[in-house]
């Protein structure tokens, strides 16, 4: 399946941009964790990892839709 991905703070920077296209084999928000984390090691390091799903946090036993917003949501600081 086909999903573009919308990348923020570190993880444009792991993946190389803010928006970016995969095709991963997998129906869910599990599946695409993990196909990306192999793809990109750097991600399995991060202390938290979110995902979205058409604007709304996505457990990882969520089904992925072809069509659906996904966002990537690494850790953040601030103050």
């Amino acid at each position: 399946m086909k999903c573009r991905l919308k990348v923020f703070g570190i993880g444009a920077e792991i993946l190389g941009g803010r928006e970016v296209e995969v095709d991963f084999p997998g129906l869910t928000v599990g599946d695409l964790r993990q196909f990306l984390v192999a793809r990109y090691p750097q991600l399995g390091e991060l202390r938290s990892l979110y995902l979205a799903v058409n604007h709304q946090y996505a457990t990882d036993q969520q089904a992925i839709a072809e069509g659906d917003e996904i966002a990537l949501i690494p850790p953040v600081s601030g103050g």
